[in-house]
């Protein structure tokens, strides 16, 4: 999906509001997803964990699946790769039929790092959550889902790759 095209876009003075409202909750929630990266440790990087999440979707893949997946240049992925390698969060191989052809997945220490930075956020959405009126709290979530609904499944799908924030 191409991005709409830049400019000013007429809207009702009484959207203000909203619309600043839903800038507000875009910042706090891409807060939440970087301090799940701070609270998960080992000391990885957003681009990092972009492989990580890439490399938990698509298994033990060659480096240039890797690259089109994230929108990287090969030498981007094999100095991210180069990094996560040697702090054991991911596994460097070579493809059986095609001995030229590097391949990469997750270790286990890979694995369990995305586990804590997806459980990490999970819980620190249910504790900012529960501070809400239950009432409140599914009509927003039922905001947000026809929200996405609207925005639709493919709006981000040409961003390559997991977006995990």
């Amino acid at each position: 999906m191409a991005i709409p095209e830049s400019g000013p876009f007429p809207q009702p003075p009484s959207m203000a509001g909203e619309i600043q409202a839903f800038q507000t909750a875009t910042r706090d929630l891409i807060g939440v997803a970087l301090r799940s990266l701070e609270a998960a440790g080992d000391g990885v990087s957003l681009p990092q964990v972009r492989m990580l999440l890439a490399l938990g979707d698509l298994g033990c893949v060659s480096c240039s699946v890797v690259a089109k997946e994230l929108g990287l240049g090969a030498s981007s992925v094999t100095r991210l790769a180069d990094r996560l390698v040697r702090s054991g969060h991911v596994v460097r191989g070579a493809d059986p039929q095609h001995r030229s052809v590097v391949t990469l997945e997750l270790s286990s220490d890979g694995r369990a790092l995305i586990g804590r930075v997806l459980r990490w956020r999970e819980q620190e959405l249910a504790r900012i959550l529960a501070r809400l009126d239950p009432a409140l709290r599914a009509a927003t979530a039922q905001g947000l889902t026809v929200l996405h609904q609207v925005v639709g499944e493919d709006y981000a799908a040409d961003l390559h790759g997991p977006v995990p924030l």
